[in-house]
């Protein structure tokens, strides 16, 4: 009796959900793709003049995390050795953080200047994105390294 109940239940709350489903259907608003611009955001940080030197001042970070690692590690036992690089690994990610922020910084105040100038609202990266918008890649890239 329980059983046949727990199925009447269930098959009523599929039927409502059904209806509701089919009356109810999702409305979907486009934005005007005059408004949208795209950008390949990837290619941007990758292609900013900063990158290279931050770069480099990451790989230094690498080798001083490392240096420090050899020669304090050097009478450490397993515990204290896996402890020391896991420091040294997260002061890694906040540089690279602290690095690649400032560059990101760059890259989106130039998206918003030249969304400005070009009158658009939102600006999303490429890869979100499967058809339409105005591609403003070019324009943030002469924007930013100044060509």
């Amino acid at each position: 009796m329980f059983i046949k109940q727990l199925k009447t239940i269930i098959l009523s709350a599929f039927v409502f959900f059904s209806i509701v489903a089919i009356t109810q259907p999702n409305i979907t608003y486009a934005a005007d793709s005059s408004s949208v611009g795209v950008v390949n955001y990837q290619f941007l940080i990758n292609q900013h003049p900063d990158m290279a030197q931050a770069n480099e001042t990451y790989k230094a970070a690498v080798k001083q995390a490392q240096d420090d690692f050899n020669a304090k590690s050097a009478n450490m036992n397993d515990n204290d050795k896996k402890a020391l690089s896991q420091q040294l690994q997260q002061g890694l990610q906040q540089k690279q953080q602290e690095l690649i922020n400032a560059i990101r910084d760059k890259v989106n105040a130039s998206i918003k200047a030249v969304a400005d100038d070009k009158g658009l609202t939102v600006v999303v990266d490429k890869s979100v994105i499967a058809y339409g918008g105005q591609d403003i890649t070019d324009d943030v890239l002469k924007k930013i390294t100044g060509k």
